[in-house]
């Protein structure tokens, strides 16, 4: 595998792309164009089948050598409690948590950064997240992977989408992230969206 670059902090569009084996699951984060083509990998995360899901960290090299950042649960009794998104060094460069009361509903995350931002994510289809909770609760289907594609759309207090996740179809888990820059020009660091994303797959169901 090409090793890739350390890569800026900004990017407007990104692929998250779940590929799964018999013993690991892995999530590739790609920089992609405005058709959705491929322009590099940025980093990767691996993650045991068996193991905790509470803690995530994601390397630019295949030897897994350079962590460039991961989220790790505040509290793994209480998952409610939120992760906190650090960088290869630990120092923290956003958080997340899922607010379950509002979850009941449509699934709602909360998201943020050091500097005092936050922004709201919620399912994009009320209807999906409606037929979502049936299906979880008929006996043996709950069991079968969810046949509805789900979508996320995350905003600021203005009501401007900051982050939005749309999966598509297909026989891999594949998210394609776009990030537009706000009104000041500011854009979410894609690091603290790649972590959003592949939480958003790993711990939907929590």
């Amino acid at each position: 595998m090409t090793e890739p670059a350390t890569p800026s902090h900004e990017f407007e569009r990104l692929k998250v792309r779940q590929k799964i084996t018999f013993m690991v699951n892995r999530y590739e984060v790609m920089r992609t164009d405005e058709t959705g083509n491929d322009l590099g990998l940025l980093c990767f995360a691996e993650q045991k089948r068996m193991a905790m899901k509470e803690q995530v960290t994601f390397f630019t090299d295949a030897a897994k050598t350079h962590p460039l950042f991961g989220f790790k649960a505040r509290k793994v009794i209480d998952l409610g409690s939120g992760y906190d998104i650090v960088d290869g060094v630990g120092q923290p460069i956003g958080w997340f948590r899922k607010d379950f009361t509002a979850s009941l509903g449509r699934s709602t995350w909360h998201l943020g950064t050091p500097d005092g931002f936050e922004c709201v994510g919620q399912e994009r289809n009320a209807k999906v997240a409606v037929l979502r909770r049936v299906w979880d609760i008929i006996p043996v289907a709950g069991d079968l992977p969810v046949p509805w594609l789900f979508h996320f759309d995350f905003r600021a207090g203005d009501g401007a989408i900051v982050m939005s996740s749309t999966k598509r179809i297909g026989i891999k888990d594949t998210y394609f992230i776009d990030l537009p820059a706000q009104r000041n020009g500011w854009r979410l660091d894609w690091r603290v969206a790649s972590a959003m994303s592949v939480a958003l797959d790993a711990l939907q169901s929590r």
